[in-house]
């Protein structure tokens, strides 16, 4: 990857040449330290900055030009920043590091979907780093109802430091970082769940700390999850290999994408195709929050998929297990193997907690 690059960003809506210019006149793309001009006050709050197939967003404070941070995807990051905050994460772990880095800051906890391990991991980990956290249902606020996302990015803008959102739709996040000016952190969404696969990282690295190179299994839907999977060996270089029934793949841009970059990705509706001579078996929920009405139709076409005994007899020796939680036991994954030796789940849990105190870490240090 090229150090440097140029780019223009075009006008938003609604600005047209008269009112409005952003340009982009050198990018330093190891430390985005972007020297941007600004002639309009009123503009988004952040810039699609693109190079080899990717995109990364930059946010800018107006207030200060300075830049600002955002998590939206893992692709947000670059393989080395991924592989820092790997080892910026074991670290904190090792030492059960405190810091004093977010005091006086407060942070937006935003949470269409329910949650334990996601919001109970980002409240203590915003207080390990001495900020404070007000949390946001649908209920409590307008996000959701009619009110513009905009809208709310802005006028939170003026209350808190920082928002942490857990939603259906991509776009959501995106729009939101767009306006807000300060760092905007993924929890969730349909499209991809960043802050889990890059805890899943650091799970593998305490273990395998030469991730590149590693197997690894994904045995399920095709969702979330599994996009961030393939994104993720896009960045760490692991050979990944997905099974999932006919008609649940994933998305095909995004494994286009990784595969265009030199992603080593497997699809197959095989099972024991992908498990053969894995390092990690990894798999999820069959139906997602929001598909409960296919629960039956979906126990029908994934029981094939079940990760249990018999499936990890094929993985390769020492084989361990991966599950983001919460599992459904007796459906993607069988009791015995989800207790068993080879389960690591309870450690992939609780590195949330760590991995999410080196993302804030890492957003809410000056570039």
């Amino acid at each position: 990857m090229a150090a440097t690059g140029y780019c223009l960003a075009g006008h938003p809506a609604g600005h047209g040449p008269k009112t409005g210019l952003i340009q982009v006149l050198r990018v330093d793309l190891r430390r985005l330290r972007p020297p941007f001009s600004f002639l309009e006050p009123a503009l988004p709050r952040s810039l699609q900055i693109a190079w080899a197939g990717f995109s990364r967003t930059v946010s800018t404070d107006f207030s200060t030009g300075a830049s600002v941070k955002s998590f939206l995807t893992i692709l947000d990051l670059t393989a080395e920043e991924a592989m820092g905050l790997v080892r910026r994460a074991g670290e904190m772990k090792r030492k059960r590091e405190r810091s004093d880095l977010l005091r006086g800051k407060m942070v937006a906890l935003i949470f269409e979907k329910a949650s334990t391990r996601t919001r109970v991991s980002f409240e203590v980990g915003i207080r390990h780093l001495g900020g404070d956290v007000i949390f946001l249902t649908p209920r409590d606020c307008q996000l959701g109802r009619s009110e513009p996302i905009r809208d709310t990015a802005r006028v939170l803008a003026r209350y808190v430091d920082g928002a942490v959102i857990r939603t259906f739709g991509q776009t959501v996040v995106e729009e939101f970082d767009r306006f807000a000016g300060f760092p905007v952190i993924n929890a969730l969404t349909d499209e991809f769940h960043p802050c889990q696969v890059m805890s899943d990282m650091l799970t593998m690295y305490e273990r395998t700390p030469d991730l590149a190179s590693l197997k690894v299994a994904w045995i399920g839907d095709g969702n979330n999850m599994a996009h961030s999977w393939i994104n993720a060996s896009t960045l760490f270089g692991f050979e990944l290999r997905l099974a999932t029934p006919k008609g649940y793949e994933p998305d095909a841009g995004i494994l286009a994408r990784a595969r265009q970059s030199g992603a080593k990705v497997l699809l197959t509706d095989d099972p024991a195709e992908a498990v053969t001579g894995a390092d990690y078996v990894n798999t999820d929920v069959w139906a997602s929050m929001g598909q409960e009405e296919e629960q039956a139709e979906r126990e029908a076409d994934f029981a094939p998929f079940q990760v249990n005994g018999a499936l990890m007899d094929k993985a390769g020796s020492g084989a361990k297990v991966l599950h983001c939680l919460p599992a459904h036991r007796g459906e993607e994954i069988s009791e015995d193997v989800l207790e068993g030796s080879s389960s690591i789940v309870w450690d992939q849990a609780e590195n949330r907690l760590h991995m999410q105190k080196a993302i804030l870490e890492w957003a809410y240090t000056t570039i």
